[in-house]
């Protein structure tokens, strides 16, 4: 297996493993193949996240038959 590489989300610094001063916690996104992969991390997961919303949405859509009930929201205290 090659080199990883880690994107620290508190640094905004792309961390490689073998980087002895690499962070050890949450702030870690990873791990990617290659110091670019790892640069794009926020990206790539934000593209996935939306990616991921609008499959959920489509199955409630199936699901319900209304586009638009996954917008509707029962709960009286958010009025």
């Amino acid at each position: 297996m090659g080199m990883e590489y880690w994107y620290n989300t508190k640094t905004g610094r792309v961390e490689a493993t073998d980087d002895p001063e690499r962070a050890r916690s949450a702030d870690l996104m990873g791990p990617y193949g290659s110091e670019d992969e790892a640069s794009r991390a926020l990206e790539t997961a934000a593209q996935k996240t939306a990616q991921w919303d609008e499959e959920e949405r489509k199955e409630h859509e199936w699901r319900t038959g209304d586009a638009d009930s996954a917008a509707w929201d029962n709960n009286p205290l958010n009025d």
